[in-house]
């Protein structure tokens, strides 16, 4: 007996009759075979499975959709909602640090964090050219405190509220305020709008 309990092409074994279906065309003669078993336990299997699927995904709503999904995991990181995305860092009264011993935290702390993105000179890798005179999210220092507070999810830039403290935050962004206007070989191109 074969895998799939397919008959004999020729004859019945058991009961010794022909299997052909009756069926024919262009000479084609059809035979009259079942389908594999396994094949129709998985037909079987997948349309008690879609069934199963839509009851806890849209009829009792017992599990998230892949959309909702995203849309808690972005929450969960700082930056899922709009409204997340709106909220900006505390940065009222903030003045750009000029202290050597902050900018050489900050330049450390660039070195460890930053460079895969910005490249050491802040010419833009991934993430945008910061030595040019564009910017996509604010020209001032209390803008760049505020995007590495908040991130950019969306486009790659993740929020460094978490892994890093305020001082730290204020130290890395008196630093990259030191980049402008520097001029790296190979700088990206710009991108945003041009500060006055």
């Amino acid at each position: 007996m074969e895998i799939n309990d397919n008959k004999s092409i020729e004859m019945d074994e058991l009961t010794n009759e022909k299997l052909l279906s009756g069926h024919e065309y262009d000479g084609i003669r059809e035979l009259d075979n079942r389908l594999p078993r396994w094949w129709v336990w998985l037909f079987i299997t997948s349309i008690v499975w879609a069934v199963v699927y839509v009851f806890v995904y849209d009829v009792f709503k017992v599990a998230p959709h892949q959309q909702e999904e995203y849309k808690n995991e972005m929450a969960a990181i700082g930056g899922g909602s709009q409204a997340q995305q709106a909220m900006a860092a505390d940065t009222a009264g903030l003045v750009q640090l000029t202290a050597q011993a902050n900018l050489d935290a900050g330049k450390a702390t660039w070195n460890r964090l930053c460079i895969a993105c910005h490249l050491a000179g802040g010419q833009g890798l991934v993430g945008p050219n910061l030595t040019d005179n564009f910017s996509i999210h604010g020209c001032g220092y209390k803008d760049i405190v505020n995007i590495i507070t908040v991130g950019q999810p969306d486009k790659g830039m993740i929020s460094w509220k978490a892994q890093l403290t305020r001082d730290q935050i204020l130290d890395v962004a008196s630093f990259v305020a030191t980049l402008s206007g520097t001029n790296p070989p190979n700088p990206k191109a710009p991108q945003g709008d041009p500060c006055k």
